[in-house]
């Protein structure tokens, strides 16, 4: 049988290897398999990008035939489950929306991640579009439209319960923009459909009227605001999200259907946020020498007449705003995933070598501002700050209080995501012997954009779904073996 056992993390290079092979042990139901008090014969899914498929990045064939629902209606089949229908890219258009791929090494290990082709500013593969299809005012092309009549996967990323009733979310018109358009769920309708979210989801239950149902909406309505450090959709009011996703869980067993709801996970122990670490960025840059003939220009600049002692750079962050003053970084500050390609690097406002802020300790407070006004800042978008990762942590904490509240209100299975993933992220997951973890490229769970899995990722969720399931409605659903399933691919 599949089991999962916890244990320490074991090095870089043996989880290397373990991502490309492994040895995949015989799996025999024990028990007969059963249905238990579930219908799993129409199954549905309703969610954002996790649901999709999305993964590296973007959302493309591979992930789309590896997302947890196809993985889950796959094993309902052995209890009576039925046809699964998703809304798959063809081959012809496999790359989908682009995504992120390994193209080598440098000379240090690191690697190298690259897409394919860049266009207006935004890393896509050219066969991904049809012709016409774009929408240039934005640099935003829109992808192939799905256009069969049957669809059971209703992921769509980027969807916020605080976006479900919004008409128009995936209708193009001349006053769309990043707050109320999104593509991906453009492409699941037929011309222009103004339809909300909540509304389509309703249509698709009236016509293939599931028995079963999951549900994983809600991870955007913190994600987006903190994988922005705090500068893009702010976090969702508790009171909208009770109202909007109860009108969704009404919508979903209108029928009497069974189903499983998932919560939030933190977004703060994903490798977006745990890859880079604060304290080590700050003691690199504190120990960066001040080149002797560079202090005379230095104190130029600040208007000295020379570097008083203790001088020292120093990493300065900007936590609100563009015009907001900066400050030091702190360790309780969490500089996400993308600052890997600024930090240290020059700036070409700065007057300081390396682009990097100078620090004096002990200076008045005329040289201190002047310091913090002529500093090299992390951008805001680039840094999670501490009074932001609370917010964070308490709005994950509520939303996730008024989904199990809604589950119990109906009687649906509840799979605690947030707990599961925090025991991953603490000690990492052993799946028959091999171990993965949470972290970035080496841990084989989160794929190249460090917020979404990868396939071998999504296998070990359905697994945690599916236990959830069995256990609610007394079923004896089988596991699937992970090790079939990819982690990161390496080139």
């Amino acid at each position: 049988m599949y089991t999962i056992t916890f244990r320490k993390v074991v090095p870089f290079l043996a989880l290397l290897g373990l991502s490309l092979t492994a040895c995949q042990p015989d799996l025999e139901d024990e028990v007969k398999s059963s249905a238990g008090t579930a219908d799993f014969s129409r199954y549905i899914a309703v969610g954002n990008s996790l649901t999709a498929g999305y993964s590296d990045g973007g959302l493309y064939l591979e992930g789309q035939q590896n997302s947890y629902p196809s993985m889950l209606a796959q094993q309902f089949r052995s209890v009576g489950g039925g046809d699964f229908v998703q809304p798959l890219f063809t081959e012809a258009q496999a790359n989908g929306s682009g995504f992120l791929r390994i193209t080598g090494f440098n000379a240090d290990g690191t690697p190298q991640i690259n897409t394919e082709v860049q266009v207006n500013n935004q890393f896509v593969p050219v066969n991904q579009f049809a012709p016409g299809r774009a929408i240039a005012s934005q640099g935003l092309p829109l992808l192939v439209r799905y256009t069969a009549t049957t669809n059971q996967n209703l992921g769509v990323p980027g969807i916020r319960i605080a976006d479900i009733t919004t008409a128009g979310y995936g209708r193009l018109t001349a006053q769309s923009n990043a707050s109320n358009f999104n593509p991906y769920f453009e492409r699941l309708l037929s011309g222009a459909d103004s339809k909300s979210y909540l509304q389509y989801v309703e249509s698709e239950i009236a016509a293939i009227k599931p028995t079963f149902f999951s549900n994983w909406l809600g991870n955007n309505d913190v994600l987006g605001y903190a994988s922005s450090g705090g500068t893009g959709a702010p976090l969702t009011p508790d009171a909208e999200f009770t109202t909007k996703y109860n009108q969704v869980i009404d919508a979903l067993t209108l029928n009497e259907a069974k189903g499983i709801v998932a919560n939030i996970p933190s977004v703060v122990n994903t490798p977006l946020f745990t890859t880079i670490s604060t304290a080590a960025v700050i003691a690199q840059v504190n120990a960066t020498p001040i080149p002797a003939a560079q202090a005379p220009l230095i104190a130029q600049a600040l208007g000295l007449p020379a570097l008083p002692a203790g001088t020292r750079f120093a990493l300065y962050v900007r936590t609100s705003s563009t015009t907001a003053p900066v400050r030091l970084a702190t360790a309780n500050d969490l500089i996400l995933l993308p600052a890997r390609s600024v930090i240290n690097t020059p700036s070409a406002t700065s007057p300081f070598p390396n682009g990097i802020g100078l620090e004096i300790p002990g200076a008045p407070a005329a040289i201190a501002t002047a310091l913090a006004a002529a500093a090299n800042p992390l951008a805001n978008a680039l840094v999670l700050d501490a009074t932001e990762v609370a917010s964070v942590n308490n709005r994950t904490t509520a939303l996730n209080n008024i989904i199990k509240a809604s589950a119990d209100r109906k009687g649906l299975a509840y799979f605690d995501a947030n707990a599961f993933l925090a025991r991953v992220a603490t000690s990492g997951v052993v799946v028959n012997g091999v171990p993965n973890n949470a972290g970035f490229i080496s841990g084989n769970l989160f794929s190249l954009d460090g917020v979404h899995l990868t396939p071998r990722g999504y296998a070990i969720i359905a697994n945690e779904m599916i236990k959830t399931i069995n256990a609610k409605y007394n079923a004896n659903v089988p596991q699937l073996n992970p090790l079939d399933y990819r982690g990161v691919k390496f080139p």
